[in-house]
C-alpha cells in the first residue's frame, strides 16, 4: 500500500507539473495566435491544448472513473488525431478552421479533466498496470506535444510578414568544438531499450547489431559550413541530390534552409526571438533529410545509420550536460566546445528508414496506433533538440519524419566508414 500511495503521489505531482508546463509555453501568445494553421504539418496551438487533454479524458477517465460523463461528446471528433479505433475525426488540414471551441473553453476543458484526474487518483488505491501505463503514456504524449507546440509556434510566427518574436532573449555565443572524429571499432553491439523504465514501443526490443569500423563527427554541422555548401552552387547541382530530393528542390525553388533569408547579400535567420543576423557558429537547423544527405555527399562523407548514432552516443554522449528549453527558456540550439552535443541541440537525421526492430510486437487497439502504423516511408532522427523535454533525452529514443519536412529542429552530424 505504501508503495502504491507513493507512486500515486509522484505521478500526480508529475502530472500537474507537465500540464502546467504546457500552459506556460503558451503565455507569450495572443488570442489570434492560438488559431493559426499556415500549413498542414502545423497544428493550431489551441488544438494541441485540447488534443493532449482529450488523450487523458478518452483513455483514462472514460475507462477508469465510474460514471464519468464526457465534457463534450463532440470533442472526440475535434481532438482525435489519428486513432482509427476511436472513431471519426476532423481532417488534419481543417484544424485551423476551428473558431470553436474557443481557447477559453479549451482551457476550461483542461481544468475539468485535471480535476477529475485528481479525484480519480484520490478515490482509488487499487489501480492495475494498465492504468499506470496509460497515465505514463499520457504524460509522455503531452511532453511530445510541448515540443510540437514550440515547433509549430515558430512556423506560425515566421509565416507572418511581421516576423513576430515569440520571446525576447539574448543568445549566448556558441563555441563549436574543433572538428574531430570519434572512432568506433568493428564489432557486435547491443542497441534498443532494456530494463523496466518507460520507453516507447518502437525502442524495443533490445537486440544486437554488427557494425563495421566507422568514425562519427564530434559535433554538428554549423551554419558557416552549410553556407559554403550554398555558395558552391549546391542547390543548382543535381549530382549532389537523391532523385526525390532534386525534385523537391525544383518544385519548391529551394535555395537555403527553412527560416534563412538573404537580404542584399546578408544572410538572416528567423529565430524564436525574431529575425536575427545569421550566427555562423550556430548548429545548422531546420533542414530536411534531402538537404542533410546532399551536404554529406558534398563533403565526401555520409549520414550515420541510427545504429551507429546510438552506439556513438553510448560511448561519447553525456546526458547530464544536455540543455533543454524547458529548463533554460532559450528555444534555440546551443553548443559547448567541450562536449559532443549528442543530446539537447537538434534532432539529427540518420540514413536509416523507420522500421520495426527484431522481435517488435505491435500492441492491439489504440496503443498499437501510437507508433507502429507509421513505420513506412519515414527517416529516423536521433538525439533530441533544444525543444525536447529533457526527460526524453536517451540514446534509444527514435524520432521519425518524412524526408521532405524542415519545420522540426533538425540538423546533421557526419560519419564515415573506415
Amino acid at each position: 500500500m505504501i508503495d502504491q500511495i507513493s507512486q500515486k503521489e509522484l505521478l500526480l505531482d508529475r502530472y500537474k507539473s507537465i500540464r502546467n508546463q504546457t500552459l506556460r509555453l503558451t503565455e507569450p501568445l495572443k488570442t489570434e495566435d492560438f488559431v493559426s494553421q499556415p500549413i498542414v504539418d502545423v497544428s493550431p496551438p489551441k488544438w494541441h491544448l485540447g488534443h493532449s487533454t482529450w488523450f487523458f479524458e478518452n483513455f483514462i477517465l472514460s475507462r477508469y472513473k465510474k460514471d464519468y460523463k464526457l465534457y463534450d461528446k463532440e470533442f472526440n471528433f475535434i481532438f482525435n488525431s489519428y486513432y482509427e479505433s476511436q472513431g471519426n475525426r476532423i481532417l488534419r488540414n481543417k484544424r485551423g478552421g476551428l473558431n470553436r471551441p474557443s481557447t477559453e473553453e479549451i482551457i476550461a476543458y483542461r481544468k475539468h479533466v485535471d480535476l477529475h484526474i485528481q479525484e480519480l487518483m484520490d478515490q482509488r488505491d487499487d489501480f492495475g498496470d494498465s492504468f499506470y501505463n496509460f497515465l505514463e503514456l499520457g504524460l509522455q504524449h503531452e511532453q511530445q506535444h510541448q515540443e510540437l507546440l514550440l515547433t509549430d509556434i515558430k512556423y506560425i510566427f515566421a509565416d507572418n510578414p511581421l516576423l513576430v518574436a515569440y520571446k525576447d532573449y539574448e543568445m549566448p555565443q556558441n563555441q563549436q568544438a574543433a572538428e574531430g572524429w570519434l572512432d568506433i571499432e568493428e564489432g557486435v553491439y547491443q542497441i534498443g531499450f532494456g530494463g523496466d523504465a518507460f520507453c516507447f514501443d518502437n525502442e524495443r526490443e533490445q537486440h544486437k547489431v554488427y557494425l563495421h569500423k566507422y568514425q562519427i563527427s564530434n559535433r554538428l554541422v554549423s551554419n558557416r559550413e552549410f553556407l559554403e555548401f550554398i555558395n558552391d552552387g549546391a542547390y543548382e547541382n543535381y549530382e549532389l541530390w537523391l532523385s526525390e530530393g532534386w525534385e523537391w528542390v525544383k518544385e519548391n525553388d529551394a535555395r537555403s534552409p527553412l527560416y534563412w533569408l538573404n537580404e542584399e547579400g546578408d544572410w538572416l535567420s528567423f529565430e524564436m526571438n525574431g529575425l536575427q543576423k545569421l550566427r555562423m557558429e550556430d548548429p545548422l537547423s531546420h533542414i530536411n533529410y534531402y538537404e542533410a544527405d546532399a551536404f554529406a555527399r558534398w563533403k565526401g562523407k555520409r549520414l550515420p545509420t541510427e545504429m551507429e548514432w546510438e552506439v556513438a552516443a553510448l560511448h561519447y554522449g553525456r546526458l547530464e550536460e544536455a540543455d533543454s528549453f524547458s529548463e533554460s527558456d532559450i528555444p534555440q540550439a546551443t553548443l559547448s566546445s567541450n562536449r559532443s552535443n549528442f543530446y539537447g541541440a537538434l534532432w539529427e537525421w540518420t540514413s536509416s528508414d523507420y522500421a520495426p526492430y527484431p522481435y517488435y510486437k505491435r500492441e492491439k487497439g489504440a496503443l498499437g496506433e501510437y507508433n507502429g502504423k507509421f513505420m513506412v516511408n519515414q527517416k529516423v532522427l536521433r538525439g533530441g533538440s533544444c525543444a525536447t523535454p529533457k526527460s526524453h533525452y536517451r540514446p534509444t529514443y527514435r524520432n521519425f519524419f518524412h524526408p521532405h519536412l524542415q519545420w522540426q529542429f533538425c540538423g546533421l552530424r557526419l560519419a564515415e566508414s573506415l
